[in-house]
């Protein structure tokens, strides 16, 4: 057990090293020129690469530690689960460019570190679909690819309180989970290319000398199928307004803003949480990179300081007035917010 928390506290102390390098000196509020021209000053192939390798060894430290118990086997599940979330959120920013220091170093760490390794897909593929499809038309009925996934789920106008629920986890239910199921598929199956598919057996392979069959389990299966997509979900739940956006003419940050929310803006605890397990590098602060999408993760919560706040700001995600769910619900019949309602009073 101790050499399992060996490399778990190794693998963390290796991902803080790009952490360090890109936020030294860091503002705490700046406009977005100020904040790209310090980050191309300090672009780079390394810092990425050992941030990479610090989330696998932090995994495999968690397979080892799998092994010791019933109590550390549920742990690691959900532990690997949360890495892989913030697998998934470091290749979403090598999709726009700027996890590395060049176009084909973001696009080798994304495949080798997340997309080959968790079965997601081509890189190329994903960014058209975020880039180019999602950005410039988030939360547009017919166009915007995320809001077709959150209708195909049952979030759709008049759905049901029953249904609606039954949305919010989709990933666990049967149909999510064979929706997760054909998803990985397809991705070792796309191109034909063989390495996609040796890519998963050595995931499963590793898992299984590090920790036996409780950690294949455990630590790869339950994370993979279950745990890790249902934190994605709740994410892209929790990214826009999606069925109430204000649409809005001008800049990109006054566009974004009506169409944007930001989670826990007076709970420090709740926003830390959050940071650190299901909304990892930047994705709390999605308004600020919805605004501006070519900027790192390290410098957003800087450039969210200098921006106005979105139109929604909750506190709560799931249950009780002004959360994220009830906010949604509310939209899909055909209910107008509070702050509608004042506009609506005030003209």
């Amino acid at each position: 057990m101790l050499l399992a928390l060996a490399v778990i506290t190794a693998g963390a102390a290796l991902r803080q090293l790009d952490r360090a390098h890109f936020t030294r000196h860091r503002p705490r509020a700046a406009d977005a020129a100020q904040l790209i021209a310090l980050q191309r000053a300090r672009a780079n192939n390394w810092a990425p690469s050992l941030l990479l390798a610090g989330q696998w060894l932090q995994i495999t430290g968690w397979w080892m530690l799998a092994a010791h118990g019933p109590l550390a086997a549920a742990a690691a599940a959900l532990a690997v689960a949360v890495h892989f979330r913030h697998l998934q959120e470091i290749s979403h920013f090598a999709v726009h460019g700027v996890l590395a220091r060049t176009a084909r170093v973001n696009l080798l760490l994304a495949e080798a570190f997340a997309h080959h390794p968790l079965a997601l897909g081509p890189v190329r593929l994903r960014r058209q679909r975020h880039v180019r499809d999602h950005h410039p038309n988030a939360a547009q009925a017919g166009i915007d690819p995320n809001l077709d996934d959150l209708h195909q789920a049952g979030l759709h106008p008049g759905t049901s309180r029953a249904t609606f629920a039954l949305a919010l986890v989709h990933p666990l239910t049967p149909r999510g989970i064979r929706s997760t199921a054909l998803g990985i598929a397809n991705g070792v199956q796309h191109g034909g290319t063989w390495h996609r598919a040796a890519a998963i057996g050595a995931v499963l392979a590793t898992a299984y000398l590090a920790g036996g069959w409780v950690a294949v389990v455990a630590g790869v299966l339950v994370p993979r199928l279950l745990l890790y997509p249902q934190m994605a979900w709740l994410s892209l739940i929790n990214e826009h307004t999606w069925f109430d956006p204000e649409h809005r003419t001008g800049t990109p940050a006054w566009v974004e803003a009506g169409r944007c929310l930001r989670l826990y803006p007076r709970n420090r605890v709740l926003a830390a949480l959050a940071a650190t397990t299901w909304l990892p590098y930047g994705d709390l602060h999605h308004y600020a990179h919805s605004a501006h999408p070519g900027l790192r993760w390290n410098y957003l919560s800087a450039l969210e300081r200098h921006l106005d706040r979105p139109h929604f700001t909750p506190d709560r995600l799931l249950f009780g007035p002004g959360s994220v769910a009830l906010r949604h619900l509310n939209a899909l019949h055909g209910l107008t917010s509070p702050k509608q309602e004042e506009k609506a009073a005030a003209t």
